[in-house]
């Protein structure tokens, strides 16, 4: 039997040129808050505090046509040490036309022992536009954390009109530390971060984005819509320090309260 259960769905549709809640609904461990907002602003919560081996928790969101749904967290999530099988945690988006959706959740931070599958699926309108960050903390540094033994799956997948637009996947098996100690993966990070802005502007940021970018990271152009954003960091601190004046720059200002909390 899993030690926690928890499922959102959550929709938003547009009304009188703004955006408002559509359909909601949560059950076990999933809750959310709403602040005020222009358009639909949810902090998702874990109430169980993190996961561990047997634990699941499944995400369907959708933003309506015309509409603007973003989605936060209250905190960073943790994937504890698993005394048997792993935690399963799936993320479904669907972007309707003229629809946008920011999925903006705060770290992961992943334990030592910790057995995690992650799986995202986007489906986005030919028009749609989606801003899309995943931060992965490798152990707390200023705890003295090392992780030497992990299981992590993670997997992101990105369609536009029922065709592929950006398919990623992450593995780690072992010891962290060594793996991420190697000059051609992590050379020695603690912390990384991977970030899809879809949308007519993005060409536009690119340039602004490189200059604010550390030697540990990089930005590219997959198509004129399309940024793909990759970086690593010693520690969570310096990775938050990097990505924060980014996420402010294509959220317009709008990055939820809770990232700066």
């Amino acid at each position: 039997m899993p030690r926690t259960k928890g499922t959102l769905a959550l929709s938003s549709k547009s009304v009188g040129g703004a955006s408002g809640i559509d359909r909601f609904r949560t059950s076990g461990a999933m809750k959310a808050l709403f602040p005020r907002a222009e358009d639909v602003q949810a902090i998702l919560i874990n109430t169980s505090g993190g996961l561990t081996g047997g634990d699941t928790i499944d995400l369907e969101c959708a933003a309506g046509a015309g509409s603007s749904l973003t989605l936060t967290t209250q905190a960073a999530e943790r994937a504890y040490r698993a005394q048997e099988g792993h935690a399963r945690m799936t993320t479904s988006l669907e972007v309707g036309p003229d629809a946008q959706i920011n999925w903006l959740p705060q770290e992961m931070i992943l334990f030592d022992g910790s057995a995690l599958e992650r799986r995202l699926a986007a489906n986005l309108a030919p028009d749609a536009r989606l801003l899309m960050v995943e931060p992965v903390i490798f152990g707390r540094v200023a705890m003295g954390e090392t992780l030497t033994s992990v299981w992590f799956k993670d997997r992101i997948r990105i369609n536009r009109d029922g065709e592929p637009l950006y398919w990623d996947g992450l593995d780690l098996d072992g010891d962290t530390v060594a793996h991420l100690a190697r000059p051609a993966i992590g050379a020695g990070a603690g912390a990384m971060v991977s970030l899809i802005y879809v949308a007519p502007d993005a060409e536009a940021h690119l340039d602004a984005i490189r200059a604010v970018l550390p030697e540990t990271g990089g930005a590219s152009l997959l198509g004129p819509d399309l940024l793909t954003l990759r970086m690593v960091a010693p520690d969570g601190f310096e990775l938050r320090r990097s990505l924060i004046p980014i996420l402010e720059r294509l959220t317009k200002d709008q990055l939820p309260t809770s990232w700066r909390l």
